[in-house]
């Protein structure tokens, strides 16, 4: 299928309305203060499960890129990863003993930005995981980094570290784009620095890539496209720019005036597209890119694609548990959510209090509709039978509104709805979030709507 089939102007207009990213359902809208330590402990102790995920946060960042919403701590002071490192320590054996039966197969660095530490920093803290968690031989262990603060020593050091994936921050080429948003940067130095990650045994490289950021044009962003062509990586990330300034502070020193028209951003989009498919890549769920030949796209093509709160993955049966301030486990039927400051997560291990402050229980429901909208997110394919093998329901009976409110979508050639599957089309799938809302028992409490980014 031609990249070119994703675009009906109409219909993106139609149904470009806000709408979760569903990296869980349900979303962390629906977290509370319900639930504790003894929870999570809980949930471990009574999940099928046997593999698990570890996911680190390091929140720290030399400098602030102006459209970043993530969780960090902006500082130039190196002995606070240090600090930072002293209490990770303390939460890695306060969690450790519960999840002494699992084995960890996948560990993922995000942030912030993980390449503040050190080269020994991250030495310390390999060990200290190995050290409490019974790791895989072939665990996959994967970074993120900002290039501009890394060499390729620092690169040698990570794969002597265990990193075998690596993903850096390209965002745009532009000088005037990354000017606007405080990142400048060298292109020459990230293709070195991707050049040498696989000379030191990293087997996958992935660069993010931003659209809608200030100042963007067709014609600088097929500059960008043709230096991520050029770095040859395995996947490659391409992210809507959410403009929220009256969430995220930082975002008011992006003028209006300066971003993307919506038809301009719309361009943005179908040409990333269309160039990285032009050239082997495959659209992975929403927003990712892979090679033919990676592991995301191989499970896609085999429905078996899944999605977390680390985007997607190819293992749905691991259980996830986050460590550092602000991190979110997904364990079985629970979700848990570490303090969000720096100094709330020191005070609740120094105390020690509980350390899961907010997240979810999931009831019987919660997890029936995961399924559903997870299956559909990742694959764009429903097998109603399996659905009502396994949960041992009437699926058209149990979802009848969820059916009804897939009306629209079937009208317009979008979805098709059989005794067998449901099934999107291909040239819906940039409008699968708002499919997949038709499925959120949540939803119909309409201020959360409001608080959602737009689909495109």
């Amino acid at each position: 299928m031609q990249t070119i089939d994703f675009f009906d102007p109409a219909l993106l207009n139609k149904y470009n309305i806000n709408g979760p990213r569903y990296t869980s359902y349900p979303t962390a809208l629906e977290f509370n203060n319900d639930v504790s330590d003894a929870t999570l402990l809980t949930a471990a102790q009574t999940s099928p499960a046997q593999d698990l995920s570890l996911y680190v946060h390091i929140p720290f960042c030399h400098s602030l890129c102006y459209y970043c919403g993530c969780n960090k701590v902006i500082t130039r002071h190196a002995d606070k990863a240090d600090r930072y490192l002293d209490y990770l320590s303390k939460e890695i054996t306060l969690r450790a003993a519960a999840f002494e039966h699992y084995t960890v197969r996948r560990l993922h660095l995000g942030g912030g930005s993980p390449s503040f530490l050190s080269a020994e920093q991250h030495q310390r803290l390999m060990a200290l995981l190995k050290d409490a968690f019974n790791f895989a031989d072939d665990a996959q262990c994967s970074i993120e980094i900002d290039p501009r603060t890394v060499d390729t020593d620092y690169i040698s050091a990570l794969a002597n570290a265990g990193y075998r994936r690596i993903s850096i921050g390209v965002q745009d080429t532009d000088y005037n784009v990354q000017q606007a948003i405080n990142r400048v940067q060298s292109t020459s130095h990230i293709a070195s620095l991707v050049e040498h990650a696989r000379l030191v045994g990293f087997e996958s490289v992935n660069l993010d890539l931003i659209y809608g950021l200030p100042h963007q044009t067709e014609d600088t962003f097929k500059t960008t496209l043709a230096a991520v062509k050029a770095m040859e990586p395995e996947r490659v990330s391409l992210f809507s720019y959410a403009h929220l300034p009256e969430r995220f502070a930082a975002q008011r020193k992006i003028k209006d005036e300066w971003l993307p028209s919506a038809e301009l951003k719309l361009a943005l989009m179908k040409q990333a597209m269309a160039t990285l498919s032009e050239v082997g890549y495959e659209l992975i769920g929403m927003d990712h890119f892979a090679k033919a030949d990676d592991e995301l796209a191989i499970a896609q093509r085999q429905g078996e694609l899944h999605r977390n709160f680390q985007g997607y993955t190819t293992r749905g049966d691991l259980d996830l548990l986050g460590l550092g301030v602000s991190s979110i486990s997904a364990v079985y039927n629970m979700y848990g959510q570490n303090p969000k400051t720096l100094n709330d997560y020191y005070a609740a291990l120094d105390k020690p209090a509980n350390l899961t402050t907010k997240g979810v229980l999931l009831n019987r429901d919660d997890m029936l509709r995961r399924q559903v909208i997870m299956q559909l997110m990742c694959n764009l394919n429903l097998a109603i039978c399996d659905i009502e093998s396994e949960w041992e329901i009437d699926f058209n009976a149990y979802f009848a509104d969820a059916i009804a409110a897939l009306y629209p979508f079937i009208d317009d050639g979008l979805v098709s709805v059989t005794a067998q599957h449901i099934k999107v089309a291909p040239q819906a799938r940039l409008l699968i979030r708002i499919i997949s809302m038709s499925f959120d028992a949540y939803l119909a409490r309409e201020v959360h709507q409001r608080r959602y980014s737009r689909v495109i």
